[in-house]
């Protein structure tokens, strides 16, 4: 009789042991397959958000009125207009860049010498984009007698495709490495066009 009751103790303590196991394994399979599924549906979702592919440069009609770079580097054979135009894009997204930096050092992670630093780089990013942008709109109304509006709206989408193209702090900084030049060989042919003083510019 007592070896019955031990029997029947073992077989109700292992009842309740495999079915408590049993349910363990089956909520860690569970938690598995549920993140591997999440981790699936993330991933169809991040290839379904791709962006589209970048849009080209727009191409710019030619106007033999156009004041050409003479000078060596990247842009010589381009109208000036054009040039100084890509360069204060680039320099206005510089300009948006650092701001991100700055806001998150002011608001998310504060950090006083990173917010003091790019502050200062925004300012004068945003300072050397209009220097840019006055020369374009000078050369689109000296050579082609555009009014200051339509100057505007000649060098716009050209300045936004060169912004458009700068994803990064790095790439915009390798972006304008040769825009000072090109603004000194402005200010050294055509200094009523060119005749802001050019702070350099981070």
């Amino acid at each position: 009789m007592g070896g019955t009751v031990l029997k029947w103790a073992a077989v109700f303590r292992y009842s309740h042991i495999v079915p408590e196991a049993f349910a363990k394994v089956l909520l860690v399979a569970l938690a598995l397959a549920l993140a591997a599924t999440n981790l699936h549906a993330q991933g169809r979702g991040k290839r379904e958000q791709r962006r589209p592919p970048e849009a080209a440069a727009p191409t710019v009609p030619i106007d033999k009125r156009d004041s050409v770079v003479a000078a060596p580097g990247p842009y010589s054979g381009h109208p000036y207009w054009l040039a100084l135009a890509e360069c204060g894009g680039i320099y206005f997204k510089l300009n948006v860049l650092y701001t991100d930096v700055a806001v998150r050092a002011r608001v998310v992670k504060p950090d006083p010498r990173i917010n003091a630093e790019y502050t200062k780089k925004l300012t004068e990013a945003i300072k050397t984009a209009t220097i840019f942008f006055n020369g374009a709109e000078h050369f689109l109304m000296t050579d082609r007698g555009l009014e200051r509006a339509d100057a505007v709206l000649t060098y716009d989408s050209s300045s936004r495709a060169a912004a458009d193209r700068v994803k990064t702090i790095d790439a915009g900084q390798a972006a304008v490495q040769s825009c000072p030049a090109l603004y000194q060989a402005c200010r050294d042919a055509f200094s009523k066009q060119c005749s802001e003083p050019l702070a350099s510019a981070s």
